[in-house]
């Protein structure tokens, strides 16, 4: 007997993407998703002038490029913005890390994923966000430039998608 593979869809996600729904599943789903971002936005609200660092979660301590992402998170904290970040590990970690400990603001937005994705432990805030493009206009949203770190190569798109679609020259990249 195989073994079940782990990076399964929850059912909900599941649903959504077999195709045409009824008309009830879908007001349902929107509801959803409205309820996500009122969330978000309620949460975040107050939160300051932020800076995004965008970066992946698979560097370690050890590297340079986290240890690069320290040194910004930092610099950002003493020029008075709140570092936002996904929330988890690796180079998101490093720069709340280096606010945190400079004395600044350190916020996160965790997605809710099926095995990983935990709120690294500097943090003074945090939400979960159960859908990615919820959480891409909340990373944008409050945001007053943003700083991309290496990524892992199936990142690149997605965050070449946040600059795309939102860069109204409006923001520093």
């Amino acid at each position: 007997m195989k073994k079940e593979q782990q990076n399964r869809l929850y059912r909900e996600e599941s649903l959504f993407v077999q195709g045409l729904l009824s008309r009830f599943r879908d007001l349902v789903f929107v509801f959803k998703v409205f309820i996500s971002f009122i969330r978000a936005f309620r949460k975040m609200h107050f939160i300051g002038p932020c800076v995004t660092i965008f970066g992946s979660a698979r560097f370690g301590p050890e590297m340079d490029h986290y240890q690069d992402a320290e040194r910004i998170g930092a610099a950002m904290a003493k020029l008075g913005f709140t570092v936002m970040t996904g929330g988890g590990p690796g180079i998101m970690e490093a720069a709340n890390k280096g606010a945190y400990e400079a004395g600044g603001y350190s916020v996160g937005c965790n997605i809710i994923l099926p095995i990983e994705q935990k709120p690294n432990p500097y943090l003074h805030k945090w939400i979960y966000i159960p859908y990615f493009f919820v959480r891409k206009v909340i990373l944008v949203k409050y945001s007053f430039a943003f700083i991309v770190m290496p990524v892992r190569c199936n990142k690149c798109l997605y965050n070449a998608t946040i600059f795309v679609s939102h860069n109204d020259n409006q923001f520093t990249i």
